[in-house]
Order: structure tokens, then C-alpha cells, then sequence
């Protein structure tokens, strides 16, 4: 298991520095992020949190995973890599017309 731990379900109000105070009472924080809309700068309501030893980490999946925070319930487990994107691209849809 990893030390990156992802978060889901954050109240949109929430702040990195209150995202980090939660999980401090349970080992050393390296880092926290807020994940936000690149046009918006608005919350997308998760984030991740690295701890500095991956028995830190579990206990704070362990004790934190399915509590509530602002009135939304927590999503807390270990981040999984990103998976990668297929380019969108678009369209196709049509047949071009066999023309003779």
C-alpha cells in the first residue's frame, strides 16, 4: 500500500489546510490537495492526502472511511494511479457516400 491516499465526498467549503488538520490527529501529513475545476477554481469535492508512512495512512482509512464531514459522508482509500485517457476526439458518425 501506498502513503497517497485519495478523499471523496469533501464539503465544497473545504479547505487544504482543514483537509490536512483531519488527518494529522492520525500521523505526519506531507501534503494536501483540493482537487478544483480548471475554470471554475470551484471545489470538485475530493482531493488526496499523502502521509509520511504507509501504516499512518491505513489508520487514517481505517478511522476516517465512511464519517461525515459538513454533513457529506467521507470516501477514504488508497489513491489508485490515474488511469489513461482515450482522446475524445470527435465524431466520425457519418458515411461518406460511395460516389462513382
Amino acid at each position: 500500500m501506498g502513503s497517497k491516499i485519495y478523499v471523496g465526498g469533501l464539503p465544497y467549503s473545504t479547505t487544504e489546510q482543514q483537509l490536512s488538520d483531519l488527518f494529522a490527529v492520525h500521523g505526519a501529513v506531507t501534503s494536501s490537495r483540493i482537487i478544483t475545476d480548471k475554470f471554475t477554481g470551484q471545489s470538485r469535492g475530493f482531493g488526496f492526502v499523502e502521509m509520511s508512512s504507509d501504516s499512518e495512512a491505513q489508520s487514517a482509512i481505517t478511522a476516517l472511511n465512511g464519517t461525515e464531514l459538513g454533513g457529506r459522508t467521507l470516501t477514504v482509500n488508497e489513491a489508485r494511479p490515474q488511469e489513461p485517457r482515450t482522446g475524445g476526439g470527435g465524431g466520425g458518425g457519418g458515411r461518406g457516400g460511395d460516389r462513382y
